[in-house]
């Protein structure tokens, strides 16, 4: 991950030329490099083992039948997540790589392509973060602190989380990177998020090292985060399991 930043991202960042950029729809960019990132990642991670299934987000685009390998073992991979930052030459952005089994991730890792962040989870073995252990902690605010991504959410259920769920909390702004929000509930920045749109690539590697760190990413009613179930939307990440669950309540009242 360190190499393919160092030789498709890197030099991109801040350098992109017109053309290089383009909009896969619904304010969705695509840029050269996570093309190139991507055909990086494969190479590299076929080396690593070559009998896992590929998932990247740029070829499920251009291929949707891509998806039906995420119910076998596969790698699932971002190859930057927070293209849209990147695009527009500002921080965060990172890149993102999961294993999965049986529809479950079973390793994540999350890599800070600016600073060099390395999280890293393995399912039933903890989290870390280069290379020490990481337990998740709240932020101690009152009321907490929410990032809450109304991008992806439509018109009623946009206005029904302002409604309902905003007042409770301190509202701060969403990075537009899940290779950031997933540590920021970890380290004592936020204490909880709300997701729409839950791509296996923007959340396999997160939810996993969230909850191997003590916090909580689930769906809305309990039930595990699955990277195989794809068109299915909400999720909620805490930086504890009493975050979650007061933050889930509020939620159900969306519905």
């Amino acid at each position: 991950m360190r190499r393919v930043t160092e030789q498709a991202i890197l030099p991109r960042y801040r350098n992109l030329a017109e053309g290089e950029v383009q909009d896969k729809g619904g304010n969705d960019p695509v840029t050269i490099a996570d093309k190139e990132s991507e055909a990086l990642l494969r190479e590299g991670l076929a080396a690593i083992d070559s009998s896992l299934a590929f998932v990247g987000e740029e070829a499920a685009h251009a291929d949707p039948g891509i998806l039906e390998r995420l119910d076998r073992p596969c790698w699932i991979v971002d190859p930057i997540d927070g293209t849209r930052n990147f695009a527009a030459g500002q921080p965060p952005f990172g890149v993102i790589v999961a294993r999965a089994d049986g529809g479950e991730a079973r390793s994540g890792w999350i890599y800070d392509c600016l600073s060099g962040r390395f999280c890293v989870a393995h399912m039933g073995k903890g989290a870390s973060i280069d290379g020490q252990d990481v337990t998740s902690r709240p932020t101690g605010a009152t009321p907490p602190v929410a990032a809450i991504s109304l991008v992806f959410m439509d018109e009623a259920r946009r206005e029904a989380t302002k409604r309902h769920v905003a007042p409770n909390y301190a509202l701060v702004d969403v990075p537009y990177c899940a290779a950031e929000q997933y540590p920021r509930l970890a380290l004592g920045t936020n204490d909880v998020s709300i997701f729409e749109r839950t791509l296996a690539w923007d959340h396999a590697a997160g939810v996993l090292w969230l909850n191997e760190a003590g916090g909580m990413a689930a769906r809305p009613d309990g039930s595990p985060y699955r990277v195989d179930e794809h068109g299915r939307t909400g999720l909620i990440g805490a930086a504890s399991p009493s975050l979650w669950e007061e933050l889930a309540g509020l939620y159900s009242k969306l519905d």
